[in-house]
């Protein structure tokens, strides 16, 4: 049979109106072909809301198992036909949901697990198939849909045949998102460690005690026209870079003189900076290759609501999983710092400046192309932050992304496996007789998980003491499960009680939590670490 032959019903696009209207009074999130990628990453927080009409309401939204097609876009080397699912995360998150214009979705019949159908319609996209079905109107791919449809076989399966393959399938997916999860937690703690060590100025004092908050002395300064510590100065933010270079695109394939392959940061990878666009620069661009701590700024691009200079940090993991040799783009900066050590600070307070919407009022023009006025920038004065300070704050942090980076290695690992058992399971090379998910075991050492924070000496007292196999219940002023120095004793106690006692307890609370993690679930007043080594399947 076709593929035309299991869909039950087509839903079209609507990309509505920006604001409401009389016609459009009605708000909804619209899935275009941008937000494929994140959705299926289960990141939902860039779909654009619009406003569509009392029909668009009525017809139009999109439901838990509906499949979304991307029919117009792709590029040269990706073919249109990408494909997400409509999940119920995504509904209970959003609420009413639509696709652009640009997108059609579908609901499969009776008789057919949609997210089966989800897979072999990723597989027929991975093996290129829908390069086949593409025309062209005023230079924009267009995805003849009913072609490929009509002509796209797929063999009927029962569905007690198709739901062991989503289960295997799933449960890697499901492996997949824990991890973007916990990945999200440990950017959430390092930018909180920065709030509230360079912006509440409770850094730790001589006695290790939150300074401002144990009365450490604030004066007032007047280049920033605020209160800052008062041994504390300022300077220029340029005075933290020892080098500010420019980017390298390079070349698409090798030749004489320009023999270095490298990794290739685009503003486009700023997010993510995964699966880096392979160039080829010359020999004598070596000063353009970056080096673990440097910080990439995209200088060029954005858009009406998204400003130039977007940071990345370029951790040894970045280097490591994507060939070692970095540049950045033409259309980027690369900042190495005077003392690598400063760069953790210089990265946050950069994303600090950003997420308040700074970078807005350092844009210029050329050729309608947003450039940020870098230089312009680095002149304002900022903290003088003292050094030993800078270090410890980078040695926290240096912890927090190496664990990041690991749980990426996993992601890769886990999307590389799905990939390939993909095709062997939807062509029949290889069937299911047992839970996938109990022979794909994922190692997790989960360095410090929270979330809502109600104290910051919670926070501080979690990084800084040397903590392993337990659940800690911290002090804090909302709910008080005890003294920070009863909070001590009972980590000693749990270490003393062995690995099993603390292992144990762990993976109870890290089985009950996962699913919300991104919810709070974890509480206001706890935190987390992993049994390092050890596999979450043994559990079960």
């Amino acid at each position: 049979m076709k593929l035309a032959d299991i869909i039950d019903t087509f839903i079209t696009g609507d990309w509505g109106e920006e604001s409401p209207t009389q016609d459009t009074p009605n708000a909804a999130y619209c899935v275009r072909g941008a937000d494929i990628v994140p959705i299926t990453n289960h990141n939902f927080t860039d779909i654009p809301q619009r406003y569509v009409c009392d029909r668009t309401k009525e017809t139009k939204l999109l439901a838990a198992g509906d499949l979304v097609i991307e029919k117009s876009g792709g590029s040269p080397t990706q073919s249109t036909g990408r494909i997400v699912y409509v999940s119920e995360d995504l509904i209970k998150a959003k609420g009413n949901v639509v696709c652009s214009n640009f997108c059609t979705a579908f609901r499969v019949k009776a008789g057919w697990n949609p997210l089966y159908v989800y897979y072999f319609w990723q597989n027929v996209y991975n093996h290129g198939a829908f390069f086949n079905f593409e025309g062209k109107t005023s230079g924009i791919k267009n995805l003849q849909l009913d072609n490929a449809l009509s002509a796209i076989d797929i063999e009927y399966l029962p569905l007690e045949k198709q739901n062991p393959i989503v289960a295997s399938l799933a449960s890697i997916d499901e492996k997949i998102k824990v991890n973007r999860q916990i990945n999200d937690n440990l950017e959430a703690m390092a930018k909180q460690l920065y709030d509230y060590w360079f912006v509440q100025f409770d850094f730790p004092n001589e006695e290790g005690k939150p300074y401002k908050s144990s009365g450490g002395v604030m004066v007032w300064n007047e280049d920033l026209h605020m209160s800052i510590p008062c041994t504390w100065n300022t300077c220029l933010l340029s005075d933290y870079i020892g080098s500010n270079n420019t980017g390298d695109w390079g070349f698409d394939e090798p030749a004489k003189k320009r023999s270095i392959k490298v990794g290739c940061i685009r503003g486009a990878d700023i997010v993510k900076l995964n699966d880096l666009p392979i160039r080829y620069i010359k020999d004598n661009n070596t000063s353009k290759l970056l080096s673990a701590w440097d910080i990439v700024i995209e200088v060029s691009g954005g858009s009406p609501t998204q400003a130039t200079g977007r940071s990345a940090f370029v951790t040894p993991g970045v280097l490591k999983r994507n060939g070692g040799n970095l540049t950045c783009s033409n259309f980027c900066h690369a900042f190495t710092m005077k003392d690598y050590k400063a760069s953790a600070y210089f990265y946050f307070m950069w994303r600090m400046f950003y997420d308040n919407n700074n970078m807005f009022n350092f844009e210029g023009k050329t050729s309608g192309i947003k450039n940020f006025m870098t230089d312009t920038f680095l002149a304002n004065k900022w903290l003088d932050v003292p050094t030993a300070l800078l270090d410890l704050f980078f040695e926290r942090v240096k912890v927090i992304y190496e664990q990041i980076d690991n749980n990426i290695e996993e992601i890769n690992a886990l999307t590389k496996q799905r990939d390939e058992l993909l095709p062997l399971l939807m062509n029949g090379q290889a069937t299911v007789n047992y839970h996938l998910s109990a022979s794909t075991s994922i190692s997790f050492d989960i360095s410090v998980l929270f979330l809502n924070f109600t104290n910051g000496n919670s926070l501080y007292e979690a990084i800084s003491l040397d903590y392993q196999y337990f659940a800690l219940p911290l002090h804090s002023k909302v709910k008080t499960h005890g003294t920070i120095q009863e909070d001590k004793r009972h980590i000693q106690q749990r270490q003393r009680q062995g690995d099993k006692h603390a292992r144990e307890r762990f993976l109870a609370f890290f089985n009950k939590c996962t699913s919300t993690v991104h919810q709070a679930a974890f509480g206001n007043a706890w935190c987390y670490r992993g049994y390092k080594g050890k596999v979450i399947s043994e559990s079960k």
